[in-house]
């Protein structure tokens, strides 16, 4: 019972505990956190000076990397790096508020194109041993914000074309999982599949030509253009090579640290209603 509380505590849902059935919450709280045992805690300052920690790790039989933070609005993120299909899951679990009658939470799911050369790869992850857990990060690069509007659905029963492992990650995000044709573009050049193939996936959705912003909306019950920010505060993007010289005397590269980036991404998407997006205000 005490292993228990502590693990609520380290989850930091108490304001959102209180408003939910224990059963749901216990469902969030396991499916978040014991997905694994993670190879590094990490702990980031956000850019209002606010402590955010991260948890990394990597499972090198799939080939893919986990990333979980949670944000100070509570929402959780999971991110799926598969390095084999060169694709990134981002999962948001936004959890409502009860004051407006809200659903206990909603599952958002963005899927895109990304390279392996911006991130160390499975192997070199797994190989990482953390020093110093308490100490807080810096990135060394800051990448800034990419703006991504994603114009496809997603159908979960045809997702494997682009990815095995979207439709367990987004189970919970059937009408909420979102591509761009742009990305089944890059992926059709690379490993994955042909454009034809990962078209049959996805279904195009309305978007800015035909649809106002939600921030600008009035109506609660009319289709919009809804935004969201995900930030990684800091995560291992490439390894370091040191030049030195081997036994014989020769020059040789060695690897002797690794390089941490920072990388903000901006969703836009298509919703039915406003209602849906309360977290999109007016600037």
């Amino acid at each position: 019972m005490e292993v228990f509380k502590m693990n609520i505590l380290g989850c930091r849902l108490k304001r959102w505990c209180q408003n939910v059935s224990f059963y749901v919450f216990l469902y969030i709280f396991c499916d978040c956190f014991f997905v694994g045992h993670s190879q590094l805690v990490v702990n980031v300052k956000n850019a209002g000076g606010d402590l955010i920690q991260e948890t990394i790790q990597a499972d090198i039989a799939q080939d893919i990397i986990h990333m979980e933070f949670q944000k100070l609005d509570g929402t959780l993120i999971k991110i799926i790096l598969d390095f084999r299909s060169e694709v990134q899951i981002t999962r948001l679990t936004i959890l409502g508020e009860e004051e407006r009658n809200e659903k206990l939470y909603q599952r958002l799911c963005f899927v895109n194109q990304f390279s392996k050369s911006s991130f160390i790869s499975t192997d070199a992850m797994s190989k990482l041993r953390q020093k110093n857990p308490g100490t807080i990060r810096n990135p060394e690069d800051d990448l800034g914000r990419e703006q991504l509007q994603m114009d496809m659905s997603i159908n979960l029963e045809r997702a494997s074309r682009i990815s095995k492992h979207i439709r367990d990650i987004c189970s919970e995000a059937r009408t909420t999982t979102y591509t761009r044709e742009e990305d089944l573009k890059l992926w059709s050049k690379g490993i994955n599949a042909t454009y034809v193939s990962l078209s049959g996936a996805v279904q195009r959705q309305p978007f800015a030509k035909t649809s106002p912003r939600c921030r600008d909306t009035v109506d609660f019950w009319k289709p919009c253009v809804c935004h969201v920010d995900v930030c990684v505060g800091w995560y291992p993007c490439g390894l370091k090579y040191c030049r030195g010289r081997d036994s014989a005397g020769n020059n040789v590269n060695y690897r002797c640290g690794i390089k941490t980036c920072k990388k903000c991404r901006g969703f836009d998407y298509y919703i039915s209603q406003k209602s849906l997006c309360l977290w999109d205000h007016q600037n």
